[in-house]
């Protein structure tokens, strides 16, 4: 399953709410700060260089519903690289509607928790196309917008996933998500220790160090938002580490 990302891939962060290009921290709804329209983004990214565009439906993960399909349809037309797309997709219905429009992967949050078939099910018809993603605080997964605990451990979690078809793992480090604080390693290596399909990192970036860190530590991608809506460093210095 590895083709996904065959080399190591800095993925950018097309984060949606309203319409518009956001950042949160810490996942806290009212800490945003606005980027503008989210097709332009996407364009900017990819003329940047990046291969993989990360797009993420926040009204989608907050209300269950997916507010955002209108940009997101946009960039499918505007750009052609793979798109990985998560944020209120809850049934294998909804995630082959959007494989079938278009949509490379899917990342599923609090519907594979709630409901781990559901990794199963969509992975019969689209192998390999499913991102179960883990985010995790204070050291267990926690779901519906990072508000509730749920007592699973990533890493064995990551594995059950892995077991039920999932072709690749997002590992979200909650605790520094959107500070611009550095990463935690150590976190990152358990996971990619658990399983055979590619991790996919995101969390806390804030300089190349980080990036290159994450790489050292195991994981197949990192998904970089705020540094790099914030001119930290530029896609193209990141993808050379």
């Amino acid at each position: 399953m590895s083709q996904q990302f065959p080399e190591f891939e800095v993925v950018p962060a097309v984060d949606m709410q309203d319409g518009e290009v956001v950042q949160l921290v810490q996942g806290e709804r009212g800490t945003e700060k606005r980027y503008g329209d989210p097709v332009e983004a996407a364009r900017r990214w990819v003329d940047a260089g990046a291969e993989t565009l990360h797009l993420v439906d926040l009204d989608g993960a907050f209300e269950g519903e997916r507010e955002n399909a209108p940009a997101v349809e946009a960039i499918l037309e505007a750009v052609d690289v793979d798109v990985q797309l998560g944020g209120g997709i809850r049934t294998a219905a909804d995630a082959r509607s959007l494989l079938d429009r278009g949509v490379d992967r899917v990342i599923l949050g609090t519907a594979a928790v709630e409901n781990p078939e559901v990794v199963a099910e969509i992975s019969e018809t689209h192998p390999g196309t499913v991102v179960v993603s883990l985010d995790a605080k204070g050291g267990e997964v926690v779901v519906s917008g990072w508000t509730e605990g749920t007592g699973l451990d990533p890493a064995e979690a990551a594995t059950r996933y892995e077991d039920l078809g999932a072709g690749a793992i997002l590992f979200t480090d909650v605790d520094v998500e959107g500070r611009l604080e550095g990463v935690q390693t150590d976190r990152v290596e358990r996971v990619v220790d658990a399983v055979d399909v590619p991790v996919i990192a995101s969390g806390g970036v804030a300089t190349l160090d980080d990036v290159r860190a994450l790489k050292a530590a195991g994981a197949a991608a990192v998904v970089v938002g705020t540094a790099l809506y914030e001119g930290r460093f530029s896609l193209a210095d990141a993808m050379a580490v």
